[in-house]
């Protein structure tokens, strides 16, 4: 049975000026994954100029059940070459300062798309050299390679979402690997140093607490720098249910519990998601 929101999930309803925006990007043909994932907080961060822009198509090779992003089913995809230019318009055109890249993930692709996401942070860097890049990556299928490609690029932040928790993974995530996200995180370490790097873990999918601890762990152990939690909420009824809300005070204790592993930054609440408040939380970072 559908659990029932809780009020604190109170969404805002677009106005002219977020809907203006949702328009000028479906002018561009420029996906977010704030539109295809159903993120509760569309509103809020539209109308604040914060985009988290969907590269590589909107239709994902892979079959996470708690994703609401369009999966492919076998079918053959394209590779869509102008898309880095369009991004970078929509960059321009919004004057965005700090943009948020995320993509897709293409195991269709030899490179796994490492170079359209190189290309896309280069373009809007060429437009305007001082705009900051999230680069939000799939594991590439744990190519090295195509990492360093990535990092090559330059982005401010380099992310890659851990999402859930060891046990989860078989039934959650039954095409990704637990390690071999830790390893991502890890290398673009080894690679570059002095690189902030960021991850995500989604709780309310059936995690024990102690489950929860284990994997921040992990994650400080791989150097990752930032970590976001948020609560799920399961895209339609066909996704893998919500097994619990949790509450807000347990939020406040992952916090506290982040800061004390050594995180530079954990972003702990309900509503939070793996770029909320990313331009907020770099320059905080960046200002230290």
């Amino acid at each position: 049975m559908t659990k029932k929101l809780p009020a604190w999930f109170k969404q805002q309803i677009p106005d002219a000026e977020v809907k203006g925006r949702i328009k000028l990007l479906g002018e561009l043909n420029v996906n977010t994954v704030c539109s295809h994932a159903g993120c509760p907080n569309l509103s809020f961060c539209f109308k604040n100029l914060k985009f988290t822009f969907l590269i590589l198509g909107d239709t994902c090779t892979r079959n996470c059940r708690f994703c609401g992003v369009g999966k492919s089913k076998g079918k053959k995809l394209t590779l869509d070459e102008n898309e880095p230019n369009r991004v970078s318009q929509a960059v321009e055109m919004l004057n965005l300062k700090f943009a948020v890249i995320t993509s897709v993930t293409r195991d269709d692709l030899a490179d796994k798309g490492a170079a359209h996401f190189s290309r896309t942070i280069r373009m809007i860097r060429q437009k305007d050299k001082s705009t900051e890049v999230e680069a939000l990556i799939p594991d590439f299928s744990g190519d090295i390679t195509g990492l360093k490609c990535v990092i090559d690029s330059e982005p401010s932040i380099l992310a890659h979402n851990l999402e859930t928790v060891r046990r989860l993974y078989g039934d959650l995530r039954p095409e990704a690997d637990y390690d071999s996200s830790l390893r991502i995180l890890k290398e673009a370490k080894e690679i570059n140093p002095s690189l902030i790097t960021k991850s995500s873990l989604i709780l309310g999918m059936g995690e024990a607490e102690d489950e929860v601890i284990y994997a921040m762990e992990d994650l400080r152990s791989s150097g990752c720098d930032i970590l976001t939690l948020g609560q799920y909420l399961a895209p339609t009824e066909k996704h893998h249910p919500v097994a619990e809300f949790v509450e807000e005070e347990q939020f406040d204790e992952y916090r506290r519990l982040g800061l004390g592993f050594g995180f530079k930054e954990v972003l702990s609440g309900p509503k939070v998601r793996s770029s909320y408040q990313a331009e907020k939380v770099f320059q905080g970072l960046k200002n230290v």
